[in-house]
């Protein structure tokens, strides 16, 4: 099963790793750190170079479920910082040159999300729920996932379309087939999957940076978090705005887009009544401290942005787990 073959490439490609490695993964045309090797460090070239083929395999099996999983040219190359070691001539050999930060944008805040792109945080997230899937009582759900999205692909042309449509199909399969307590479990999993980088700040307002950076939204308001008395629970107001996740999934606006003129986003077409919560709650779950979270309270504003309340560790049942249905 193709769900088993990816965790079972991520723990082999884990298994290489070593946090003090000399050596790094990266693309050769763009300088990126892809799932599933971003993140980590080798202690050789030819360990490296090793991981760099589970690597491939990784993102070829995601291929096969998404054919918009994009290629890229892993090459091993060694952190600026570290001791100087001969090149052996082999054709993946390279320098930190052109990757020290000037040429390319090092992840800080979630690692498992391996570009700006939207497509990449989609498979990130897509990628660790089917794993977790996978390891759980709970299989049939891929194949009703894949048949979701492939009916919702036909009508779809652009790739980031697609990638959303996925995503959306995702939280579909999940809400449609499993409970809540089924679905806490597995997107607790997925999100311990996540390579996470560790973060001193706001959690939430990380993921929703992560958003934000990928074009799948406009902006962002959060409240400072409110804490109970025993320092267990979290509760925050926020106010998401150009959401691309709305509506079952319909990329309704470009995030990106600051004229606040397209359909849907206005208040008057497209009348979404919904939107999927599941990458900012599966990144949620990539914090150790959080084992529930709850999204509730969600309303539409006139203007088309969404206002709702997060709480992790609540008190109460988690719930709002991958998608949630808002007032207008």
């Amino acid at each position: 099963m193709i769900g088993t073959t990816l965790g079972d490439l991520r723990r082999h490609i884990e298994s290489l790793a070593d946090p003090t490695g000399a050596y790094r993964l990266r693309c050769a045309r763009t300088g990126e750190r892809p799932v599933p090797v971003a993140g980590l460090a080798f202690d050789t070239r030819a360990t490296a170079r090793a991981a760099a083929r589970c690597g491939e395999q990784y993102r070829a099996a995601l291929r096969r479920y998404d054919p918009q999983v994009p290629f890229y040219d892993l090459v091993a190359v060694e952190r600026a910082d570290a001791p100087t070691v001969e090149s052996d001539g082999s054709p993946h050999d390279a320098t930190d040159e052109g990757f020290d930060g000037r040429g390319a944008t090092e992840r800080h805040a979630f690692d498992g999300y391996a570009s700006d792109s939207a497509i990449d945080l989609c498979h990130a997230v897509v990628g660790v729920v089917f794993e977790a899937v996978a390891d759980s009582p709970h299989t049939a759900v891929q194949d009703t996932i894949m048949d979701t999205y492939f009916a919702a692909a036909e009508s779809v042309d652009g790739p980031d379309e697609l990638c959303l449509r996925l995503l959306a199909s995702v939280a579909d399969g999940l809400a449609g087939h499993l409970d809540d307590e089924e679905t806490l479990a597995v997107l607790r999993d997925a999100g311990e999957r996540l390579s996470v980088a560790p973060l001193d700040g706001d959690p939430l307002e990380a993921a929703l940076a992560r958003l934000r950076t990928a074009g799948m939204l406009r902006s962002y308001a959060v409240s400072p978090a409110a804490v109970d008395l025993d320092g267990e629970s979290r509760t925050w107001r926020v106010e998401l705005d150009g959401y691309a996740l709305v509506d079952g999934g319909d990329p309704l606006v470009d995030a990106g887009d600051d004229d606040g003129d397209e359909q849907g986003n206005d208040g008057t077409d497209g009348d979404p009544d919904r939107i999927v919560t599941l990458p900012v709650v599966v990144a949620l779950f990539g914090r150790a401290s959080v084992s529930a979270v709850a999204v509730t309270d969600a309303t539409r504003e006139p203007s088309g942005a969404w206002r709702l309340t997060v709480t992790t560790n609540p008190a109460d049942e988690a719930t709002g787990l991958t998608t949630i249905e808002g007032e207008r």
